[in-house]
């Protein structure tokens, strides 16, 4: 078995998740983690699939059969595992560059952004643009989880951040 990233686009409709799983299961794969979202009338998905190698090729071309469906994909590597996992929620008025200089200051920092989502919306009581974000972050080093906050604050007085405790 081999673990494989793959990146889906099409325009959006009834059935597709369901076609791509029928895909995955008739080549023997497996389902690792997936993100899928609806963004404009547009199905866009990541898939981390594990399946054996010599059924590879028939999973793509069971792919490209489907209407409108383009893919790209790799196999994945495994890296070492960060040392902590934390999560924030950022919220602070909208404005061009800001995932720009969040994830400058990140990178600066030598943290790794596993997950990111991010939405626009206005505050009901103002009607001011918000910029709302959900990350994840590997670290490294322990001590880069005051330097994230540092950092964050840096970029206005009207930035948010909470810390996210993830609970399963």
């Amino acid at each position: 078995m081999m673990r494989y990233l793959v990146t889906l686009q099409a325009p959006d409709r009834k059935g597709l998740v369901e076609q791509i799983a029928n895909a995955v299961s008739r080549q023997d794969g497996n389902w690792l983690d997936s993100e899928m979202r609806h963004l404009d009338g547009i199905f866009a998905a990541i898939l981390q699939l594990e399946m054996p190698v010599d059924k590879w090729d028939a999973f793509v071309d069971a792919l490209e059969c489907i209407d409108g469906l383009s893919l790209t994909y790799s196999q994945a590597s495994q890296t070492a595992p960060p040392i902590k996992h934390v999560s924030y929620q950022l919220v602070a008025y909208d404005r061009p560059g800001l995932v720009l200089h969040i994830s400058n200051s990140l990178n600066a920092l030598g943290v790794n952004i596993e997950q990111f989502s991010s939405q626009y919306e206005t505050a009901s009581h103002t009607g001011v643009a918000l910029f709302r974000a959900n990350m994840s972050l590997g670290l490294t080093e322990l001590i880069q989880e005051e330097q994230i906050v540092e950092q964050f604050y840096k970029l206005g007085d009207d930035v948010v951040l909470d810390k996210v405790t993830k609970t399963n």
